[in-house]
């Protein structure tokens, strides 16, 4: 029961390490991401790219939870169901009928997943949250861009992504808890929470020495030269945190000098001096590409790599040869292929792969009441009188 992309991802995830996922939706519109995306064909066609991300592989039902039908038919699903995921307000799933205790009843072994903006407790339960929201309040804007820029969020939905990565870890770890007690469990997870977690050595440094984050742009704080370069063509990142690095780092850009230099012999020396060092190694990395530069580096030992385009990326002889990216059926155009991204995991070798193609709404409701035991003359009485599409 889940919409747009927290949710949708988490259970994508678990969908790629081969679980069943059945995709309960609103009658009508359904996930709101249908029409969300680049390509206004597929919005019409309640196939927005953003769905088709993260939906490819699980299959559609279609229940209207306001009528008495729909209860019914979801109360069936329920009752022969591992994993109930979800991603409303807190109080929605309670309002419809189906509250904790309810849950409980009807399936003791579930495991029930609620992934919100804030969590299920606390002074901001209710309030609404998209991701750049989490963005701002978790303080990872305050740490990125500059002082001349002011708070920049990340270019992507970071935030969404974090909140639906440790739903799956945690559905994952309450069903091999389940193994063990044979009993359900209740997973609450913040969006908010999951956000400030990620942000690792910002927040450790605050706790434990006191330090507040500075906005340093492309800049590492732990470390100099770390960060990103100019070069004759392109722009490249470089990590020489270790002394031995940099020191690799100033032979072979033909600038030796500079690990002798006392402003940059030793670590905290260069991070106090990071400026002065970056301009003096652009005007060395001047001399070649990004590429050429990247594929030096790697040969003595200096972490190194380009800063690409999306497009570029994808190109990557690296992410192809790993089977990131799948074709899948669409399901209203044979002719049109879709694309989408795996997880980046291979399990004994085997790269995770989608099932199927994204659903279209509703598509498999009543493939899956039939699973359940419902006969048809019970699903057509259901559809009937409104509860299913």
């Amino acid at each position: 029961m889940t919409n747009v992309l927290a949710g949708p991802f988490a259970a994508y995830q678990l969908s790629l390490s081969g679980a069943d996922v059945v995709k309960v939706e609103v009658p009508g519109g359904g996930d709101l991401a249908r029409s969300l995306g680049a390509d206004s064909e597929l919005n019409k066609a309640q196939l927005g790219a953003s769905f088709v991300a993260q939906n490819s592989g699980k299959r559609s039902i279609a229940v209207d939870l306001k009528t008495e039908e729909g209860r019914e038919a979801f109360t069936a699903l329920l009752r022969s169901s591992d994993v109930l995921l979800e991603n409303f307000r807190p109080g929605v799933l309670d309002r419809l009928g189906f509250g904790q205790q309810m849950l409980k009843e009807l399936n003791p072994r579930l495991v029930y997943c609620a992934i919100s903006g804030f969590g299920q407790t606390g002074p901001l339960r209710d309030r609404p949250a998209y991701d750049q929201i989490v963005q701002g309040l978790s303080g990872m804007m305050s740490s990125s861009g500059t002082e001349d820029s002011g708070p920049l969020r990340a270019g992507y939905p970071v935030a969404d992504t974090l909140g639906g990565m440790a739903a799956s870890f945690a559905i994952s770890s309450a069903l091999v808890e389940r193994a063990r007690t044979n009993e359900g469990s209740v997973i609450d997870v913040s969006m908010l929470e999951t956000a400030i977690t990620a942000m690792g050595w910002v927040v450790s440094n605050l706790l434990v020495a006191g330090q507040s984050p500075v906005p340093m742009g492309n800049e590492n704080f732990t470390a100099a030269p770390s960060g990103t370069f100019m070069t004759g063509a392109g722009r490249i990142n470089i990590s020489a945190n270790k002394q031995e690095q940099f020191e690799a780092l100033c032979r072979y850009i033909g600038r030796k000098e500079l690990a002798a230099d006392p402003r940059f012999a030793e670590r905290e020396a260069r991070k106090t001096n990071r400026e002065e060092l970056k301009l003096c190694l652009e005007e060395a990395l001047a001399e070649r590409s990004a590429q050429e530069w990247e594929d030096g580096f790697s040969t003595i030992g200096v972490p190194a790599g380009q800063v690409l385009e999306v497009s570029e990326v994808l190109d990557l002889a690296q992410v192809r040869e790993r089977g990131l990216v799948h074709e899948v059926p669409n399901p209203v155009d044979d002719e049109r292929k879709l694309s989408v991204l795996g997880n980046g995991v291979r399990i004994n070798g085997t790269v995770s792969t989608p099932a199927a193609g994204p659903p279209l709404l509703g598509e498999h409701t009543d493939e899956i009441l039939r699973e359940i035991g419902m006969d048809q003359s019970k699903i057509d009485s259901l559809r009937e009188h409104g509860g299913i599409v």
